[in-house]
């Protein structure tokens, strides 16, 4: 993939002996990304909030999706779930996830690993609650990840709860909301030319996080 140009650089512009990127990096990680994500956004990456979440199985089968990243709370990384699907399942059996952001037009990726707790039920109600209204009766009546006839079961159910649901607001339920993923490493990838990538990972220590580069 070609450089674009906010991420080309010249060797030639860095002086010898000195490690500019890691110098220039915040010291908790967690506002390191934040600077990276709001950089994203206003480069108009293409649903910058979108990661890829990895979880495993107790046998440590792994599994792969795309979710929606929604905020950083609770000391960590928020996305929202039907507790009951295969990922939900698979955080239960085994409290330990990780996750991949990618932003191709400034050639960055984060990865970030941890283990995972259930948000606060406050939290969750709130943002179920600020959903559209179609996305919160999905959630009702979706038995994520189980196998289903057709697809006109799935409208069928959401056309009879939207009909018995009247003028009523949807209460979120109770095998619905959000997860946290709680960090404790990260690592922060650049691209560069001639395959040099940067790379930079915060790992957590005993006495706060250790900053280390990685070879590409």
């Amino acid at each position: 993939m070609p450089l674009t140009r906010n991420t080309r650089f010249s060797l030639k512009s860095r002086q010898a002996g000195k490690d500019h990127l890691t110098e220039e990096l915040k010291k908790e990680p967690i506002e390191q990304f934040r600077a990276w994500f709001d950089d994203a956004k206003r480069n108009h990456e293409y649903e910058p909030e979108a990661m890829a979440l990895a979880t495993a199985d107790k046998k440590g089968r792994p599994s792969v999706r795309m979710v929606l990243f929604r905020d950083v709370s609770e000391g960590g990384f928020c996305f929202f779930t039907n507790w009951g699907s295969r990922k939900g399942l698979q955080l239960k059996s085994n409290p330990y996830a990780s996750v991949l952001f990618y932003w191709p037009k400034q050639y960055r990726q984060v990865r970030v690993e941890g283990r995972i707790k259930k948000a606060a039920a406050e939290l969750s109600d709130k943002y179920f609650n600020s959903r559209p209204l179609g996305s919160r009766i999905s959630a009702c009546i979706s038995p994520q990840s189980a196998v289903v006839p057709d697809r006109i079961f799935l409208e069928a159910m959401h056309e009879a709860f939207s009909k018995d649901l009247g003028r009523e607001d949807p209460r979120r339920p109770k095998n619905w909301g959000g997860i946290i993923l709680v960090p404790n490493r990260f690592e922060f990838w650049t691209g560069r030319e001639n395959r040099l990538h940067d790379r930079i990972q915060y790992r957590k220590g005993t006495k706060g996080w250790i900053v280390e580069r990685l070879a590409p």
